[in-house]
């Protein structure tokens, strides 16, 4: 049986990108970062690997031995260990940091996609086991997109697409043609907390991949988390860019949604 690599991230991505493998029946060894991944990641995986968050070499090592040539990049780090003291305590992290142009994610995964092909190993499209979880153009829910809809998709999709351009985010909040948030290290699920509170519901939420987006890593992730927030959050809206963005549980998320009165579009 051919195997195949896994470096885990956060969240349940990992764990989709693992049944995903597991179907193509492919003998899977995971990388998992300590303090970051799932543990529940080793019900799907043949064998499984803890690192910390510096250990890079390590982590080829560790595929090399395996006698891995191929892998593929799912779930993100928590951000705000780019400011702890792992970074400070690690040496090789910290080089390898202190090299980069800037912090920014994109930087950040082809610094990490260079080191992999230091030892001859491959990173492949991270969604190359779960095709079906990007949705293609159209509305998802029963409920479409009313004209007002229509006005905040478009003015926030382009501005969408600038930010995810220059690496800053894939997200922004919009309300009656206003930038209500923009997303930056926090995240979604914070980012749509803070919409709430700062609009009083009935924003719409765009997210969208960069220009030129790598499908090897980071990219736009939704699931049915993202829709239980939007929901508390008041929302009115969620707007992915089709065939770009995963979206985990999808059936699931539409369902709520539609119970909610959430519109789900795909761009």
């Amino acid at each position: 049986m051919e195997k195949i690599g896994l470096i885990a991230g956060n969240r349940k991505f990992p764990l989709v990108v693992a049944q995903g493998a597991k179907r193509n029946n492919l003998q899977i060894v995971a990388v998992a970062i300590k303090c970051d991944t799932s543990p529940k990641l080793k019900q799907y995986v043949d064998k499984i690997y803890w690192i910390g968050l510096g250990e890079l070499t390590r982590m080829c090592e560790i595929f090399r031995q395996e006698g891995i040539r191929k892998v593929v990049m799912a779930g993100q780090i928590s951000p705000q260990r780019l400011f702890s003291k792992e970074v400070t305590r690690s040496e090789e992290l910290k080089n390898l940091l202190d090299s980069l142009k800037d912090k920014k994610a994109g930087s950040i995964f082809e610094a990490v996609a260079r080191k992999l092909e230091e030892f001859q190993i491959e990173l492949l499209d991270s969604t190359v086991f779960v095709r079906e979880f990007l949705p293609k153009k159209g509305t998802l829910t029963l409920r479409p997109p009313d004209f007002s809809d229509w006005e905040d998709i478009h003015f926030g999709f382009d501005l969408a697409k600038e930010i995810a351009r220059l690496d800053i985010g894939q997200t922004v909040a919009v309300k009656s043609k206003a930038v209500v948030a923009v997303e930056a290290l926090e995240g979604t699920d914070n980012l749509i907390r803070r919409a709430g509170k700062i609009s009083g519901g009935a924003f719409l939420l765009i997210k969208v991949s960069r220009p030129r987006q790598d499908m090897r890593f980071d990219i736009p992730v939704v699931g049915l988390n993202t829709v239980r927030n939007l929901i508390k959050a008041h929302a009115k809206l969620l707007a992915i860019e089709a065939e770009k963005t995963l979206f985990i549980d999808l059936k699931e998320s539409i369902n709520l949604a539609d119970r909610k009165g959430l519109v789900l579009i795909a761009l």
